[in-house]
């Protein structure tokens, strides 16, 4: 694995999160984005960032693994820079999807960033939920990559997207 991280430190308390570029990067992003995919079997998913330049780096990075996540073909429905109660409740009114939100605050030595993830039910991810599934599919490193490019998924600003 290209730039590893101590997974038991990053992946934990309902997504990931630690101090920028010490201990996560933009890397992670992708892999974390692409294994909740995986890990929760989803076609859909809604995104927020709050607004953050480090933020936004972070969601344009998970927003590339979530739509290269094997065969899923995911379609991301971005809210761009919104509150996590917007979050959740665009992610109810789309069907009771998974969603991902990025934060980030200055810290004395970078950036503490933190990526939620939340399961179908609008709560974060626990142990038994995927969050140890995902843990375990990075540090083994067995992110997955999309099996052929008829499988990878779309991004789609909050109003554009299609009706299902």
């Amino acid at each position: 694995m290209l730039n590893p991280i101590d997974t038991d430190t990053v992946i934990r308390d309902g997504g990931a999160s630690g101090l920028y570029p010490q201990e996560i990067h933009t890397g992670v992003a992708w892999w974390i984005a692409a294994c909740f995919v995986v890990t929760t079997k989803t076609d859909r998913l809604v995104m927020a960032h709050d607004g953050n330049p480090t933020s936004i780096d972070f969601f344009r990075r998970l927003c590339l693994g979530a739509i290269n996540a094997q065969h899923y073909a995911c379609t991301v429905v971005t809210l761009g820079d919104a509150a996590d109660k917007m979050l959740l409740d665009v992610m109810h009114a789309a069907g009771d999807v998974p969603g991902v939100s990025v934060s980030s605050v200055p810290a004395a030595l970078g950036t503490m960033v933190t990526i939620t993830l939340y399961d179908r039910h609008g709560k974060p991810l626990t142990e038994t939920t995927g969050l140890a599934d995902i843990r375990a599919m990075i540090a083994q490193d067995r992110v997955p990559i999309p099996v052929n490019s008829s499988s990878k998924g779309r991004v789609q600003p909050h109003g554009q997207e299609a009706e299902r």
